[in-house]
């Protein structure tokens, strides 16, 4: 069984999710990090009080006393383990559908756990070797009531708040009804910005929008930036790790193009750039100019950790590192992704040009991506076989890191399971769209295919 996928364990809470699979979670974390205090946090939703309280539960019966943060973003509850010196455990499921939640672990040091670290812990969970104690060495549970307001004070440290303010921005943001309703209004008005908001209330059923900050969930969003005239749309995930855009227009900012703009600004000669398996070409086309070299890893939050830790300590710097969902990293600030801080970063480079201006040297390629869901481990094998085939049937260049990803030269698709869902994705990118959708089209007619036939 494989509990840890490439950013936590997620699934529909109270089915695979259940209080007694956190509560072993806590455990099993626990007795590994044989700490006397742990840091508890959750987003909004609706099933975060109940498997919160089972995390509280297991983390107590190994004799760990726990601060009980709240509804926090995960880079905010990471922001709290950095300071304590304290691991952490955030219940959220992200990105994923209301129904689903999910546990993320974070190290004493404010950071995602290592593979390692994780496989330690998996083996504690299936073995169920918990260092449990005896009743008078129970921990306890201690609410922690300013947590937010601290995260969006050293949030506003570390930003030039004085460059955005000047420039007078209206940013209209969509948190998305998750854990960024509580941080990232309050955050750009201190910045000096004017904020209007759309589905900005908490709310765990996500009654507005899924928290996907892609754009079918986004409409809303647009409209909100058209309406008032607004300098930039910001949209967040459930936790409020990503940051997704929209420019003064009121149109869709593809994440590869922010990361792009956001790289360029940050890297110089001799500099690398970490990035996953499914990078766009524009993040290869900076690199190149910018003189910086390209490192790529596996898709997830902890294959670019391990990647960006391994550099710095052949001493490379690595001041820019993400991937195109929004989820970005700035390691000079913090090994963690933040979706308020990405979105001022993006505020910084507003204060000179426009937003459409920003990510214009950036629009030359186009980016189809679907997905394909299947319910058993036969139609799981079927679809990566059928992967597998088609790349040896292909002239195009491999790379098999993660998945299959064919290089075509002027473009290239990718196929490889989620490692948070139940599916294989497909990517595709191309300078002319048909190009992308043909590409994504072949692929996934093969992969149908197979999974039609078991």
């Amino acid at each position: 069984m494989k509990v840890f996928g490439s950013s936590g364990t997620r699934g529909v809470a109270n089915d695979e999710l259940t209080p007694e699979f956190v509560l072993k979670i806590a455990k099993a974390a626990g007795t590994v990090w044989r700490s006397d205090r742990v840091a508890l946090a959750r987003d909004t939703r609706a099933t975060g009080d109940m498997l919160a309280d089972a995390a509280a539960s297991g983390l107590a019966s190994i004799g760990a006393d726990v601060d009980r943060l709240g509804i926090v973003p995960t880079p905010g509850a990471q922001a709290y383990a950095e300071r304590e010196g304290i691991p952490a455990l955030m219940i959220t499921a992200s990105h994923n559908p209301p129904e689903y939640n999910g546990v993320k672990l974070i190290g004493d040091d404010g950071i995602e756990l290592a593979v390692g670290s994780l496989e330690r812990i998996e083996g504690k969970f299936l073995t169920e070797a918990f260092e449990e104690v005896r009743w008078s060495e129970t921990g306890h549970s201690h609410r922690i009531d300013d947590a937010r307001d601290w995260y969006v004070s050293q949030l506003l440290d570390n930003i030039d708040r004085e460059k955005i303010a000047d420039a007078n921005l209206t940013v209209a943001l969509d948190p998305g009804h998750g854990a960024g309703s509580l941080t990232s209004p309050q955050f750009f008005r201190e910045l000096g910005c004017e904020v209007v908001t759309a589905n900005s209330q908490p709310d765990g059923h996500f009654p507005g929008r899924n928290p996907e900050p892609v754009p079918k969930n986004l409409r809303d969003l647009g409209r909100l930036v058209e309406s008032t005239d607004a300098d930039v749309g910001i949209a967040h995930d459930g936790d409020a790790d990503r940051a997704i855009f929209y420019d003064e227009t009121g149109k869709y900012i593809e994440g590869d193009a922010t990361l792009a703009a956001l790289s360029a600004a940050q890297l110089e000669p001799g500099d690398a750039v970490v990035s996953a398996v499914n990078v766009s070409q524009r993040l290869v086309d900076v690199a190149h100019e910018t003189g910086s070299t390209l490192e790529l890893t596996p898709i997830g939050s902890t294959n670019i950790i391990t990647r960006i830790r391994e550099l710095r300590d052949q001493n490379v710097a690595v001041p820019v590192a993400g991937e195109g969902n929004g989820g970005i990293f700035f390691p000079n600030y913090r090994l963690t992704r933040d979706g308020a801080y990405t979105a001022a970063k993006f505020l910084e480079l507003l204060t000179e040009r426009s937003a459409s201006e920003v990510v214009e040297p950036y629009n030359g390629y186009q980016n189809v991506r679907t997905n394909i869901s299947y319910t058993t481990d036969a139609e799981h094998d079927a679809l990566l076989s059928a992967a597998e085939e088609r790349a040896k049937e292909s002239d195009a260049e491999l790379n098999t890191r993660d998945g299959y990803r064919l290089d075509f030269g002027d473009a290239w698709v990718l196929a490889r399971p989620s490692g948070t869902e139940p599916m294989v994705r497909i990517y595709a990118e191309a300078r002319e769209r048909h190009r992308a959708e043909e590409l994504a089209e072949e692929m996934e007619a093969a992969l149908r295919i197979a999974k039609a036939s078991v």
